[in-house]
């Protein structure tokens, strides 16, 4: 990644043909197998939150009475999709048990905020009508989908609904200033994202609000709510101190927060779980972590 990703991230714009030609890249990831009896239909619905699109996924070995994760998929906010992270969620559908939503929100810049964020929202709301206690389900993201994730359970919040019973971030993208995004790139830098294009993602999913927006700024704000949530990150990213700041307000506040740093290991390393042996390793604890943060002992 370093001689050949991080150099075309570091020239490569984020609009324009430029950003047609990054969104058909990753779309070309689609292409990775499902495991062995993974089931996938398609979900679009009309809903009074918002309309509901993307891909309902169950692995064989999932139990769709257990509960369900609504899974939000990274991307910088202007690519990616649900062909691009289908194989992520069918591997934590068979490491957890339980079947995944995995919304197709509305990305930038052909919609800025609040979009996504509205789009999260209604996929949660969808996931309770189909009548799954808030107590059985799971909100999970990487990247700019962590985002998301953070983003949802600060409006769950704020307008005091009932909330899901964990969460799991994959490197996490939460500060769209990116503020300290250069110096820990300064001091090892990044083989995958460079911090001009971090803060090109913001912008363009912020729009015409300012990236301090109350919604946009996830770090600040209660976290005394929030459910038992692990994040995991590697020790190459410079986001990485996203995730220490996150895990840090969460225990300050009370809050169950489990930090994993994984070593030597790049943004977003579990969706290379098919050639990354610690990709692997990390969604089979996130499965662990999910059984057991929805199982009757905890809950009770």
């Amino acid at each position: 990644m370093t001689r050949t990703i991080r150099p075309i991230a570091d020239r490569i714009q984020l609009r324009g043909a430029q950003l047609r030609i990054v969104r058909e890249a990753f779309d070309s990831l689609g292409v990775t197998p499902l495991p062995r009896g993974t089931k996938v239909r398609a979900v679009s619905e009309p809903h009074g939150y918002g309309d509901v699109h993307g891909l309902w996924i169950c692995a064989r070995e999932a139990d769709e009475k257990a509960g369900a994760v609504l899974y939000l998929h990274g991307g910088g906010f202007v690519f990616g999709s649900v062909r691009t992270h289908k194989h992520l969620a069918a591997a934590l559908s068979a490491t957890s048990g339980l079947p995944v939503l995995l919304l197709d929100y509305r990305k930038a810049p052909e919609h800025p905020f609040p979009a996504a964020a509205d789009d999260a929202l209604a996929g949660y709301h969808w996931l309770l009508d189909q009548g799954i206690p808030a107590s059985k389900i799971v909100v999970a993201g990487d990247s700019a989908g962590g985002h998301l994730t953070a983003g949802l359970l600060a409006e769950l919040t704020r307008q005091r609904i009932v909330m899901p019973g964990a969460a799991v971030l994959l490197s996490p993208f939460l500060d769209l200033t990116c503020t300290q995004l250069d110096e820990r790139d300064a001091r090892r830098r990044d083989p995958y994202i460079p911090p001009n294009r971090a803060r090109e993602a913001a912008a363009a999913y912020a729009g015409e609000v300012a990236v301090t927006h109350p919604r946009l700024t996830v770090l600040k704000g209660s976290k005394r709510r929030w459910p038992p949530m692990l994040i995991q990150v590697g020790d190459t990213e410079c986001l990485l101190g996203d995730s220490e700041r996150l895990a840090t307000a969460m225990r300050m506040a009370g809050a169950h927060c489990e930090l994993q740093v994984w070593p030597g290991q790049v943004h977003v390393f579990p969706a290379f779980y098919p050639i990354v042996p610690e990709g692997r390793q990390a969604i089979r604890y996130a499965g662990e972590f999910l059984r057991e943060a929805l199982s009757e002992e905890l809950a009770a």
